[in-house]
């Protein structure tokens, strides 16, 4: 069976891995939910992984623990930023389903950030 980027929405956790202008790779664990035909990732608009997707759409995901050890294999795909409704769902999502975590995780990013200061990520396959 091969595993989809879609399937990896399931996961707790995925491996986020984004491309410097070098070509080194920066993974990253993340929370992840289903978005139309792949998956969507949460996260600050200032971090590396958003900088390093507006330069290149490239990514690989896998799933992982939360320490970001793979426990699967990685899944080539697309990434693109999201806009303010697109942001907007994938809170709703990740409400749904991480529950008081997301809800205590977003409290918090709203205090420090304020409701501007995250994004929501999509990955498509490629």
């Amino acid at each position: 069976m091969t595993i989809t980027v879609a399937d990896l929405a399931a996961s707790k956790y995925v491996l986020l891995t984004t491309y410097r202008k070098d070509g080194r790779p920066v993974a990253t664990p993340v929370w992840a939910v289903p978005y139309d035909d792949g998956l969507a990732v949460w996260t600050a608009v200032s971090s590396g992984k958003v900088k390093r997707v507006r330069r290149t759409s490239e990514v690989t995901v896998a799933s992982c623990d939360f320490r970001g050890g793979s426990v699967g294999p990685a899944v080539a795909g697309r990434a693109q930023v999201l806009d303010a409704a697109g942001t907007a769902r994938v809170r709703q999502e990740l409400k749904r389903k991480y529950g008081i975590s997301a809800r205590l995780t977003f409290a918090f990013s709203a205090l420090r950030r304020g409701s501007t200061g995250t994004v929501g990520i999509t990955v498509a396959p490629r």
